[in-house]
């Protein structure tokens, strides 16, 4: 492993996802980005609260919450790997998922992924679709997950 991506969240599962590969990218002098991806209901949701609050008198762009995104990965990196001898970058994004976190990985050369996933029966992935079922078919590269 020479460049891991590891997915971020707030929960405790995501967390300690997140010490364990920047543990691992440590130990084989590996580099890491950490990457929190806003989906666009999170966005469009923002940006609602953001207007009713100012009455329409400010606006929220896609900027904005990319730049949100990667300050919230920052934040994550400085709590979890605090003491870990890891190089790593905090990326923001805006988008679907399961397509963000492959296409960042490829641009940025990431040769292992690492991500949470949900305990989600058969049915619900047919009907609704899975996220980390699709990164997992469709990465060129190993893909470490787990479930909370």
């Amino acid at each position: 492993m020479d460049h891991a991506l590891a997915v971020v969240g707030p929960t405790e599962t995501a967390k300690t996802l997140t010490r364990e590969a920047g543990e691992l990218a440590a130990g084989v002098d590996a580099t890491l980005t950490l990457l929190y991806v806003a989906d666009e209901d999170q966005y469009d949701e923002q940006r609602e609260q953001l207007a009713q609050v100012t009455r329409g008198d400010s606006t929220y762009s896609v900027g904005q919450a990319v730049e949100g995104a990667r300050a919230y990965a920052g934040d994550i990196g400085r709590e979890v790997l605090d003491g870990v001898d890891v190089e790593y970058e905090a990326v923001g994004t805006v988008g679907d998922r399961a397509e963000t976190v492959l296409s960042e990985a490829r641009k940025r050369g990431c040769d292992h992924v690492f991500l949470t996933g949900r305990k989600r029966s058969p049915t619900g992935k047919a009907l609704f679709g899975d996220d980390t079922q699709r990164i997992i078919l469709d990465a060129e590269m190993p893909v470490t997950v787990v479930t909370g």
